[in-house]
């Protein structure tokens, strides 16, 4: 709810921006205030206020002010700042926002402004809208299954071959882990994010947004929830009651707890998922549907910087999300907080430094980038597309509504969100 509100509050609000920062991202104290809003745990501030205090080291005369929140409450404390002509200078933005921020005129054109030239080029085009660069990615996920191995082989069964195994493998030996757990650990936790849709769609040819709509078909979004149902059914997974109180915070995941043998979460959450496990855990790629030539797996920015239209500081701003993503001193700070960097010179010079979790991040992306499907930019309204599904979703898992009825409610309002 708090996201649509935010993006409501976009939509009606934002149009009335008049300036950025008002005096506080002017001058302060002879040096140059610069505004930075973003995201996140207490472990991403932290290394955030140590990338800050390396930058204003090298460039003493811009001060930085982080304007930090927890995730619920960013996008309308954002759009709260935005609609009132106060926008940060720099902002943090995911990808679902990004035309919809763009596209209300909040957001600098980058074009031919920053040093982008080391950047993956393919990842920065998904900074793109109408061939302007309104946003630069801070790094890049995927979204695999996650396995424990141990836990699986513990129950006397073998991990499958990632490459050949489908649905129907999956939760076989999901269903088997479970019945192996003594009623304390399940084969698999599942979710409802838009990502796992998008990619059991890819596997049918049909993509999430097409032509400005919802490209997918009743059939493919209703076999998706059929899926989930036979997780459920199975007892590969456990019911959609459980699920729900074990929401969607990472340190609360069933994998972080050792009570799942798989899942599914972004690249990027590995290491936290390590760290409440206790164990190293492993990434697979998604199971494919019967006769599918790919897993529709994609990579998508972490997250994105952008710049406010507004801005009266933009040469400092610009000094500062370029120092963000091409010095080799951020990227030993931040490492994979933002995922992995894009910057093939950044990502050489801290290897070395990164944690034996993110090299093993690094080196599923490398074995998968081959067969990834293209970043593709959600239109306006899909800041509202994880409520609108999980609304529907949870109609159908909780017996509320057939999946005939849900799926037709879920299109019709997806649809009237993206063509505002």
């Amino acid at each position: 709810m708090k996201r649509i509100l935010a993006a409501t509050a976009i939509t009606l609000l934002a149009v009335s921006a008049t300036a950025c920062g008002s005096d506080d991202s002017g001058d302060s104290g002879g040096k140059t205030k610069v505004v930075f809003s973003y995201w996140g745990s207490d472990a991403r501030q932290k290394l955030t206020e140590s990338a800050i205090a390396a930058f204003e080291k090298k460039n003493p005369t811009i001060d930085i002010e982080g304007d930090f929140s927890d995730w619920d409450s960013y996008y309308e404390k954002l759009a709260t700042k935005t609609a009132a002509g106060d926008a940060p200078d720099v902002m943090s933005i995911e990808i679902r926002g990004l035309a919809e921020y763009a596209g209300r005129a909040t957001l600098a054109d980058l074009t031919g402004k920053l040093n982008t030239a080391d950047l993956d080029q393919e990842v920065l085009k998904a900074g793109q809208i109408d061939g302007k660069q309104y946003a630069v990615p801070t790094g890049v996920n995927t979204f695999p299954i996650i396995v424990n191995r141990a836990t699986v082989e513990k129950a006397g069964e073998k991990v499958p071959d990632d490459t050949t195994w489908n649905w129907d493998d999956y939760i076989s030996i999901s269903q088997k882990v479970t019945e192996k757990g003594d009623g304390k650990i399940w084969g698999t936790e599942w979710n409802v994010n838009p990502a796992f849709l998008q990619l059991f769609a890819a596997q049918r040819g049909e993509q999430f947004y097409k032509d400005g709509r919802i490209g997918m078909s009743e059939q493919t979004i209703k076999d998706w929830w059929a899926l989930l149902q036979k997780i459920v059914s199975t007892k590969a997974g456990p019911g959609a009651a459980q699920m729900l109180e074990t929401g969607t915070k990472v340190d609360q995941a069933l994998l972080a707890t050792n009570a799942s043998a798989f899942g599914s979460w972004w690249s990027n959450q590995l290491t936290a998922l390590n760290k409440g496990s206790g164990q190293e855990l492993d990434l697979l790629r998604m199971p494919k549907a019967e006769g599918a030539t790919t897993a529709g797996m994609f990579l998508q920015p972490a997250m994105y910087y952008t710049i406010s239209s507004k801005t009266e500081q933009a040469e400092a701003a610009q000094k500062f999300v370029e120092f963000l993503v091409n010095d080799p001193e951020a990227g030993a700070i931040l490492l994979s907080d933002r995922g992995l960097p894009t910057n093939a010179k950044v990502v050489d010079a801290v290897k070395d430094k990164l944690t034996p979790t993110d090299q093993k991040v690094l080196a599923f992306i490398d074995s998968i980038r081959s067969e990834l499907s293209p970043i593709v930019i959600p239109p306006k309204g899909a800041m509202e597309m994880e409520d609108i599904l999980k609304r529907a979703s949870d109609s159908v898992l909780f017996g509320k509504a057939s999946a005939d009825d849900a799926v037709k409610s879920f299109l019709n309002e997806a649809n009237a969100a993206i063509s505002q």
